[in-house]
């Protein structure tokens, strides 16, 4: 806490330490008030103004400092100045020392408590941004909720100072009206109880409730203006449509089904989606080839003189698709119909809010209406418009696999997980690679020690790295196709190639679905809302088409979201949890994150320490020739608590498991430390970075004092 708080602080102290040292209180009693009443009248009838001001500003004082006795002043203030004056002056008065002693916490205390508090506190603090006017209304409704306890509270959210003050002003005026009121009766008042009454204390709760029924008035209002000009059907063929059979796709249909929801689901091409049929199945049966590949290579380290493989890089793509076919069962149509899913092949096209119509692959045509919709539509790669590469001809992650001849000489646009993963494979098959990026490293997005890792080891084998170079145009000079980059000193530099792989993102599909002829809003993706509801509340967008994770197993997450609100959300509604995000990049070596990376901790303003543990020093990983990578962990400062995980290393993705089931249970350090791990296992590695941080915060002086004990049971 800087100076300027402590002084702060502690003049308040003093402030308030008076108030009770020298009695104060003793003038804000119901019973003095009455026995002074007369004398209190008298005095404001020879000099009004002051008598004002006097009242004014101690009930600001009051008020700010959060004093008690606001209730008795109340009633003076309608006793003494009448109930149209007195409200006056005490809605203004009670508002402004309210607002003070909201900025007075809001000073001290906000910044440390978010620093320290920040990540538990970060579904409130939504909240507060987005409803904060809502809630703050509601509790000053209802009287029951202490005056200077919301202070305090609200004080220490985002909710912005003006906002706080208007609806303090007016969310107070009932309750003070009825206590001013009573203060005009003060003579027939036996004491500051009589003012609540059963009566009036359920009128209270009226008021109360008067937000919570004004929110469903103005969210069927709200619903009306964004359905304005549609005409809802009577009756439905559906429950759920359902229109994509990726990730979020079969696992919201899916849902459906299991809770005997009439459910269809549309895909226009392959059911399995980009994961299945270009993503990560086959990704990681070529991912595998190429570590065979590389084993080989070093079989001298495991004692094998002699070791050779012929490779056939067409037979390899063949084994991709025959993975593919292995696993699609997993997804087909056949098997979704047994669980009871409705599923069409063909295009599909919003009509309504509650109609799509479906274009069969035979060209036939139909519509069905529905009560929900899911758009899961999933991504596609995405191709800058660089001068030259159309007419080269280009490969994307989609693309790829059709391959059956090895280029030569492959260029890998981008820098990112999908094109570091395809970098390191297609070298380790036998191409040449030259790797280009924008980044000055490999996965910007992680932490530099694990980026330099990374390109550490894709040097070692071979791969040609071109970083902090911009994509100009493609060129064909004398047959021979070439990629010219822009260095940061701004020179030209011409990369010749055979193919050119491309690998700088994805794009969400929105084309082709009539989003634009309901006018849903979309950007870089569908914009959707914490429930992840499109711009028509019975139309949901889950997956790649949402974002803001591109990743499989978040899509699934998703989608239970999205298919629970869309069939049960008249009765609740669940906001979408990213609180614990896990993902990995399947290179070698993997490097897998869940939680905060320290840069994002820093550009947070997050407060946090950083415990390290090499995998190089872990027995099995040097059993296994595996000896190399880092497990890094996040935590608050003193505390065990798990903030954010890195690892690099053999099996990085499944080590991470652990870490990502501790952040989702709320266990810290010290339960991974008292956890039994398999000894010799590279699981062991989670119990060591573990016994790192304990290690750091072993009670020096508790084990000083442990030593002279020894020493003296010694003799």
């Amino acid at each position: 806490m800087n100076r300027t708080r402590w002084i702060l602080l502690v003049a308040i102290a003093l402030a308030v330490l008076a108030f009770f040292a020298f009695d104060l209180g003793r003038f804000l009693d119901f019973d003095t008030l009455k026995a002074a009443q007369g004398e209190i009248e008298d005095f404001r009838d020879a000099r009004p103004v002051l008598a004002t001001v006097l009242f004014f500003l101690t009930y600001v004082l009051v008020t700010a400092l959060s004093l008690p006795g606001a209730t008795i002043m109340t009633l003076a203030g309608g006793a003494v100045f009448g109930l149209v004056w007195g409200l006056l002056l005490i809605s203004f008065a009670s508002t402004i020392g309210a607002t003070l002693a909201f900025l007075i916490v809001r000073f001290i205390a906000r910044e440390p408590v978010q620093r320290r508090y920040g990540d538990k506190l970060r579904a409130i603090n939504k909240g507060i941004e987005r409803e904060g006017a809502f809630y703050l209304f509601a509790l000053r409704l209802v009287p029951v909720f202490p005056f200077f306890l919301i202070n305090i509270v609200m004080a220490l959210t985002p909710i912005r100072t003006w906002t706080f003050y208007w609806v303090s002003q007016v969310g107070m005026l009932a309750g003070t009206a009825v206590y001013v009121n009573a203060g005009t009766q003060l003579g027939q008042l036996e004491g500051p109880e009589g003012i609540l009454s059963p009566a009036l204390i359920g009128s209270f709760v009226l008021l109360g409730l008067f937000p919570l029924v004004a929110r469903r008035v103005l969210g069927w209002v709200r619903r009306r203006r964004i359905y304005k000009g549609w005409q809802r059907p009577d009756r439905f063929d559906r429950n759920l449509v359902v229109i994509g059979a990726g990730a979020a796709g079969l696992v919201s249909s899916y849902i459906a089904a299991t809770v005997r929801a009439k459910v269809t689901l549309i895909e226009r091409h392959k059911m399995g989606g980009d994961c299945l049929n270009y993503g990560c199945v086959p990704s990681k049966a070529l991912i595998r080839t190429g570590r065979l590949l590389q084993d080989i290579r070093r079989s001298r380290d495991y004692g094998v003189q002699s070791a050779h493989a012929e490779f056939d890089f067409a037979a390899a793509m063949d084994r991709v698709q025959r993975v593919i076919g292995q696993v699609a069962p997993h997804d087909s149509r056949e098997r979704y119909e047994r669980l009871g899913v409705d599923v069409i092949e063909g295009a599909a096209r919003l009509k309504t809010p509650w109609s799509v119509e479906i274009t069969e692959a035979g060209g036939a045509t139909r519509t069905l209406t529905t009560r929900s919709i899911i758009l899961a539509t999933g991504a596609e790669p995405y191709v800058p418009p660089i001068p030259g590469l159309e007419e080269a001809g280009f490969l994307t992650s989609d693309t790829v696999w059709g391959l059956r001849t090895l280029p030569r000489r492959l260029v890998v646009l981008g820098g990112g997980p999908i094109g570091c993963e395809l970098s390191q494979t297609f070298q380790r098959l036998g191409a040449q690679v030259i790797q280009v990026g924008r980044n000055p490293r490999l996965l910007p997005r992680e932490d530099p020690e694990f980026s330099d890792m990374l390109m550490a080891r894709f040097a070692e084998e071979g791969v040609d790295l071109r970083l902090g170079r911009e994509a100009r145009r493609v060129e064909t000079v004398g047959g021979e196709k070439r990629l010219v980059v822009v260095t940061t000193d701004g020179t030209e530099e011409a990369i010749p190639f055979d193919e050119i792989l491309v690998c700088v993102g994805r794009a969400a599909r929105l084309e082709g679905m009539g989003l634009e002829d309901l006018g849903i809003r979309t950007e870089r993706t569908i914009e959707v809302n914490e429930f992840l509801q499109a711009t028509y509340p019975n139309i949901y967008a889950c997956g790649d088409a949402a974002g803001p994770y591109q990743f499989t197993h978040v899509a699934g997450h998703m989608a239970w979201f999205a298919s629970v609100n869309a069939l049960f959300g008249m009765f609740r509604r669940f906001r979408v949890d990213y609180s614990v995000i896990p993902w990995a990049t399947f290179t070698d070596p993997e490097v897998a994150r869940v939680g905060l990376s320290e840069q994002e901790a820093r550009a947070k303003g997050i407060a946090y320490e950083v415990t390290t543990y090499g995998i190089d020093d872990l027995d099995r990983a040097i059993a296994d020739g595996e000896a190399h990578g880092l497990v890094k962990v996040l935590t608050p400062p003193g505390k065990d608590r798990i903030l954010g995980v890195t690892i690099a290393g053999a099996h990085a993705g499944d080590l991470l498991a652990e870490f990502v089931l501790a952040m989702k249970a709320g266990l810290g350090l010290n339960r991974i430390l008292g956890t039994i791990h398999i000894y010799p296992t590279m699981a062991e590695a989670n119990k060591y970075a573990a016994g790192e941080w304990k290690k750091a915060h072993k009670p020096e002086r508790v084990l000083r004092w442990l030593q002279r004990l020894h020493s003296w049971r010694r003799g």
